[in-house]
């Protein structure tokens, strides 16, 4: 473990969406970070509390504008919390003043650009970047990020769904071509911006399926399934809006490979595959979680059905999308890129109710 210092400073770039306003929030408890700068390319110049009153106490300066030398000054470490697109254009700059970068949109989880630009509709970001960017999925690939740079944060989706269905594609206890995957999110995964599909009258007691076949996380899932399976993995994804405003469900479906094994069998595969692994939660056989129960922390909660009639598995996976889906699996990697215990900083109860 290398040494803690008594305080690293971080800047937030796109500080005031969802993701940016959430790593305020949790990195005001972190005993080692202080957040220096608060950066917004829209809103530079006025002060964040204007718009985030609840965070009055924590951010008394104004928002700084999107310069790398400005914020080499203040700053140890940058948080991308952008759009998908600006990030690609921003890091380079903050790499080449210095600054560790942890981005927090999916311009830098995908190494082949054709494959991002198909998904994302937009230019990928340069080869040398996608390369030196890890994969900042902790519980699976910490040992990578660990002393590292420059992180590459996963997706909501991804998180949950992986975190699901990674030891027991590893272990080959499901047949990877079989994977049918039914997410459910809130509605602050879209963000903070205004589109239709976000207004109140939309939502409320409304319940829909949206980009069907298209989602860009899709080919996020698959590729870390891939790593898992030691082979291409191609698999059914549909996600869907709930009338709610945080919380993650997967719901994913598989074929066993043995219909002898049993829930229980399943229960003692992950419990080992995540022992140590403080922030996945393993439910007892016959338990069921629920997004509430994660609401607000950095928790991942996943149960396991085996059923013999059918000869499939079920994973249920839940986490907040806001903290184990953005900010706090970033504040994770920070941790672990910097020698320390990863929890530091996040140990949060759940809310609740």
């Amino acid at each position: 473990m290398t040494t803690q210092p008594a305080q690293l400073r971080a800047a937030i770039v796109g500080s005031t969406g969802y993701g940016g306003v959430e790593l305020i929030r949790l990195l005001a408890a972190h005993p080692s970070v202080k957040v220096t700068s608060v950066v917004s390319s829209s809103s530079a110049g006025s002060l964040f509390s204007e718009s985030f009153p609840h965070l009055t106490e924590i951010v008394t300066d104004a928002l700084d504008a999107v310069d790398p030398e400005l914020i080499r000054s203040k700053a140890d470490v940058v948080f991308l919390a952008t759009p998908h697109g600006v990030s690609a254009k921003l890091a380079p700059d903050f790499l080449a003043a210095g600054l560790k970068v942890i981005d927090l949109s999916g311009d830098f989880r995908l190494k082949d650009r054709a494959q991002y630009e198909k998904w994302y509709k937009k230019e990928a970001a340069g080869q040398e970047e996608l390369d030196q960017a890890v994969f900042g999925m902790c519980e699976l690939f910490g040992d990578e990020v660990a002393g590292a740079s420059f992180v590459s944060n996963p997706g909501c989706f991804p998180t949950a769904t992986v975190l699901g269905l990674y030891p027991a594609v590893k272990a080959g206890w499901i047949d990877p071509d079989s994977i049918v995957i039914d997410a459910k999110t809130g509605v602050s995964g879209s963000g903070r911006g205004l589109q239709l599909n976000a207004h109140f009258s939309e939502v409320n007691e409304n319940f829909k399926a949206y980009k069907v076949g298209q989602h860009q996380h899709t080919p996020e899932i698959e590729m870390v399934l891939a790593r898992a399976a030691g082979r291409p993995v191609a698999t059914t994804f549909t996600t869907h809006l709930t009338p709610m405003t945080r919380g993650i469900m997967s719901t994913m479906y598989a074929t066993l490979t043995d219909r002898s094994r049993t829930s229980a069998d399943f229960h003692e595969l992950y419990r080992q595959f995540y022992e140590g692994r403080k922030f996945v939660r393993v439910r007892p056989t016959g338990t069921y979680p629920a997004t509430k129960e994660v609401y607000g922390s950095n928790y991942c909660d996943i149960s396991l059905f085996a059923d013999e009639r059918t000869g499939r598995l079920t994973v249920f996976s839940v986490i907040d999308n806001l903290v184990k889906g953005a900010a706090g699996q970033a504040i994770q990697n920070l941790n672990l890129m910097m020698g320390w215990d990863e929890t530091l900083g996040l140990t949060f109860t759940p809310v609740y109710p």
